[in-house]
């Protein structure tokens, strides 16, 4: 191992330094078998007419796949412990996250391009044997051809191609940072990665590498930094006081305007500049339900607030085909705003008024959007439901387990 990275400003104590080991594929980040990675022993996959856009959700002990067109559950997985999910980044995969690390499941569906065309394949769903070891599993980014999982027990990024979830056996980078944090990494079309800095006790700003690993900026202007969003050509990260972007080589700070403004968790669109985020302004609330959304131009680095008169939650934030800012608001209704203008498109009623539980891991009603339609989980009923985001229309699936979190490809 070798230090990649030059001398900067200290943030931790001992400044920022990673090694990096390319090429590794031990059995700490990804073990395989003979069989293609999810490939149904009995019955392997068919060629389809047409694409076959699927749906994964949790529950209190498995994970249902569900056909995200008419959807029926077409398999029923058991799994330990509280999981959660997100896409691998090939259209294909999904990593639920475990107590042990990172596992890869197999949606069984997924296409194939050619030229002016694409194929189409479908089969059952299942677990791979892919896995990815992991003290505290955190975030799944997947961007620039390049899929980064945080670990962070130990401050360790591993780096891969999701294509190559296919044949079991990822070829694995892993970038280890100083200071293990709760923290993110994301994957940048140079061959760079933006990195978290941080410690167990605070977490201040970013830190760009470049292909080699070498540092060349920072930004150290960001309490609590928490999160990842891309935009059509920027990178954010949601502070306790506003938000950073990195756009064209350079870290910029976007203030908020109050003292504390947490944006915590936010949504990009790859249709636009603005990114949507949460906003919190309580630093002593146990459990914060806010009622205003930010809007914050990656370009302009303007930071625009909309009051949408309900409260949200995590789970909440979405963006429709066109980059308009989703929110599904515990009133029930999907708020549509435009995310330029701050203004309200439409509201959808989609369930009943609900209230947040006490405890994030609790099931709560969940947005997850694919093309035009909006997926919104309705755990009081144990139904999902689909909406079409230009009629409006809802189409009701019934669910045989209580969902709590939701993914797609």
């Amino acid at each position: 191992m070798r230090s990649l990275l030059r001398p900067g400003p200290a943030v931790l104590s001992a400044g920022l330094a990673v090694t990096l080991l390319a090429g590794c594929s031990s059995t700490d980040t990804g073990t395989s078998s003979n069989q293609p990675s999810g490939a149904p022993a009995a019955n392997g996959p068919a060629e389809t007419t047409s694409a076959q856009p699927r749906l994964t959700l949790t529950y209190d002990g498995g994970i249902l796949v569900v056909d995200a067109t008419s959807l029926d559950v077409l398999a029923d997985l058991p799994a330990d412990g509280f999981t959660r999910l997100n896409a691998a980044g090939d259209g294909r995969h999904v990593f639920v996250t475990t107590s042990g690390g990172f596992r890869a499941l197999d949606t069984g569906s997924w296409s194939e391009a050619h030229g002016d065309h694409a194929h189409h394949y479908a089969g059952e769903p299942d677990w791979t044997t892919a896995e990815f070891a992991a003290g505290k599993p955190g975030h799944v980014v997947t961007h620039a051809g390049r899929t980064a999982l945080f670990d962070d027990s130990t401050g360790r990024i591993d780096l891969f191609d999701p294509a190559d979830l296919a044949d079991g056996r990822p070829d694995v980078e892993t970038v280890a940072l100083p200071e293990a944090h709760h923290g993110v990494a994301v994957p940048l079309a140079d061959g760079g990665l933006l990195v978290t800095l941080g410690n167990s006790d605070s977490r201040n700003g970013i830190a760009v590498l470049d292909a080699t690993g070498a540092e060349v900026t920072r930004n150290e202007q960001c309490p609590g930094v928490h999160g990842e969003a891309t935009t059509r050509d920027a990178v954010v990260a949601g502070c306790e006081d506003g938000m950073l972007v990195y756009r064209d080589g350079t870290a910029t700070k976007v203030a908020a305007p109050d003292p504390y403004a947490r944006l915590g968790n936010q949504a990009g669109s790859a249709n636009s500049d603005v990114v949507l985020a949460d906003y919190k302004t309580d630093p002593d609330a146990e459990l914060e339900r806010p009622e205003r959304i930010a809007l914050v131009n990656t370009v302009t680095s303007e930071l625009r607030l909309v009051d949408l008169g309900t409260s949200y939650t995590f789970r909440s934030l979405g963006r429709g085909p066109d980059g308009e800012a989703l929110v599904l608001g515990t009133d029930g209704n999907l708020h549509v705003v435009d995310e330029h203008t701050g203004e309200l498109i439409r509201k959808i009623a989609v369930v009943d008024p609900w209230t947040e539980p006490d405890e994030w891991q609790q099931p709560r009603p969940a947005l997850k959007v694919l093309d035009g339609t909006a997926y919104v989980t309705d755990p009081a009923d144990d139904e999902l439901h689909a909406v079409d985001l230009t009629t409006g229309a809802i189409t009701t699936g019934t669910l045989p387990r209580t969902p709590n979190e939701i993914s797609g490809t």
